[in-house]
């Protein structure tokens, strides 16, 4: 199987990228997930982030926005006790606020339908040669950033949201040659 070189290097990193990274995701409560994930891993490694997801995952009641947003100063306090995280303050409480952000949409339009206006409910496709190629960051990516800014988003800078845009889909990245580029799919 031909990868992007990046996923090569654990099988944890193969299993996010063959079945997660650059899929498109509507699910609200798996974009909250991925958000939250991309905050994490600003200054680290996504390893680092993965090999740490499934303690996330328990500590924060599997990305469920409704309990995420009840979350008190206490329990901020008891994760920043938990070794089994990346315990950074700033980072627990953005995952925090978001989920308080996003449960505030209207009932008329969802979260996730409005990311998702911002690519007209299709991804773009970025046919790379090589992970050199890929940006940082985007055009894209600072225009959501600073609306979800504007809406009250924390820890959500472009560089963070050009990756969220990839693990969620909206930004397929996957290298030209990769098995799981949507023009190899099913060779």
């Amino acid at each position: 199987m031909k990868r992007c070189d990046w996923a090569n290097s654990t099988p944890l990193m193969q299993e996010y990228h063959d079945n997660e990274w650059g899929r498109p995701q509507h699910d609200q409560q798996k974009l909250f997930e991925l958000l939250s994930l991309e905050t994490y891993q600003a200054g680290l490694s996504w390893q680092t982030v993965l090999n740490k997801r499934a303690a996330f995952k328990e500590d924060f009641y599997n990305y469920d926005i409704a309990r995420v947003a009840a979350m008190t100063d206490a329990d901020l306090d008891r994760l920043l006790q938990d070794e089994r995280i990346i315990r950074h303050r700033q980072k627990l409480a953005a995952t925090i606020n978001n989920a308080k952000v996003i449960q505030k949409w209207s009932a008329s339009s969802s979260y996730a339908d409005w990311l998702w206006s911002f690519v007209d409910d299709q991804p773009i496709r970025q046919a790379w040669q090589t992970s050199a190629e890929i940006p940082a960051t985007n055009d894209l990516a600072k225009r959501l950033s600073k609306a979800l800014k504007k809406r009250g988003f924390k820890f959500v800078g472009p560089t963070t949201i050009y990756s969220y845009l990839q693990g969620a889909g909206l930004i397929n990245d996957h290298l030209a040659d990769c098995d799981w580029a949507p023009e190899n799919e099913g060779r």
